[in-house]
């Protein structure tokens, strides 16, 4: 059901049945290791290229996602899936090896909730009985395509964020235990005129606000309304600038609940710039990290905000602005 000018309430209550997270090395050595369920010590994974690599991730994710709730593949009825590739190569791919009909979404690093928007929303219409919602990034292969290979060793200015190497899934289903999909604000492109590709959080801002304010002022509900309120990948910049925003146009969110994914999933010390980024940063701190805190009971009502660069080679070829998306998706725990 719509509510306001872009929010579906989802009637039915939608549930997250199991999900997992896969990362790579430099997010075995984070903050949040302990809430992945498989970590890769090679980022190549055995694999011929990064892309392969990041193939092998998100096939492990959704496999781990069915296999958590006792169901078989043929179970599942959609695979709905986006990354940072070309074509969304990782995802088709990924859908071959899984033999689900499949369903690609692209919103870069807002993919995460786009996919866990729209799974639940045919959930909620009764068209599926489960779905899996994944997505993925690879910091190798998302540096050969839109920056520099890595052999190329270029110097990055510290606004710069890194890409998470790994993969989430979610298995929605129309029943069972585990935290209910309650809504979905779907974003609109703001543009800034920003043009730096590696100032990805400036850039992201203001989308990740526009989308916090409309997902408000559908509801009519104030942000003491969830325990967390988490923007995808807007770094240590980007989620400076958001609550700055924020404050200014009169919604202020107390920060001990307001936090970023590419803050939460590195540490300090770890040579990562401002923070994480790419469709796996959301996707893997949600579907880990998140989720096993609202299974101990610390986390209640989260609105997790994925924040995406709509950007391409091709775009910035053209020397044009970075269009940016966030798309917010709100899950409790009954």
């Amino acid at each position: 059901m719509l509510y306001g000018h872009q929010t579906w309430v989802f009637n039915s209550k939608p549930v997250i049945i199991s999900s997992a997270a896969v990362g790579g090395p430099f997010e075995a050595n984070g903050n949040l290791s302990e809430d992945f369920d498989i970590l890769h010590e090679d980022m190549w994974l055995g694999q011929e290229s990064f892309e392969k690599a990041e193939k092998k991730l998100l096939e492990q994710a959704a496999e781990l996602a069915i296999d958590k709730a006792n169901i078989k593949k043929e179970d599942v009825t959609f695979f709905t899936s986006g990354d940072l590739m070309n074509q969304i190569i990782s995802s088709s791919f990924a859908a071959r090896t899984l033999g689900i009909p499949f369903l690609g979404v692209y919103g870069a690093c807002s993919s995460s909730m786009e996919g866990l928007a729209l799974a639940s929303l045919i959930i909620d219409s009764k068209n599926a009985n489960y779905i899996v919602a994944a997505a993925s990034s690879h910091n190798g292969s998302s540096e050969k395509q839109y920056r520099y290979p890595t052999e190329y060793g270029g110097q990055k200015p510290p606004y710069a964020q890194w890409t998470v190497t790994g993969a989430g899934a979610a298995l929605v289903a129309q029943e069972g235990s585990g935290p209910k999909v309650k809504c979905a604000t779907i974003g609109r492109v703001i543009d800034m005129g920003l043009s730096d590709p590696f100032n990805m959080g400036a850039a992201m801002a203001p989308a990740a606000v526009d989308t916090i304010e409309a997902h408000f002022r559908d509801l009519h509900i104030k942000p003491s309304h969830y325990d967390v309120i988490a923007t995808g990948d807007l770094g240590s910049v980007g989620h400076q600038i958001a609550g700055d925003l924020l404050n200014k146009h009169g919604l202020e969110i107390p920060p001990e609940i307001f936090t970023d994914c590419g803050i939460l999933i590195y540490k300090k010390d770890q040579p990562v710039f401002a923070g994480g980024s790419g469709c796996a940063c959301s996707a893997t701190v949600t579907y880990g990290h998140f989720m096993n805190r609202m299974k101990k009971g610390e986390i209640k009502r989260m609105l997790i905000v994925a924040t995406g660069a709509l950007l391409s080679p091709l775009s910035y070829q053209q020397k044009e602005s970075i269009p940016c998306i966030a798309h917010a998706v709100s899950i409790e725990m009954e």
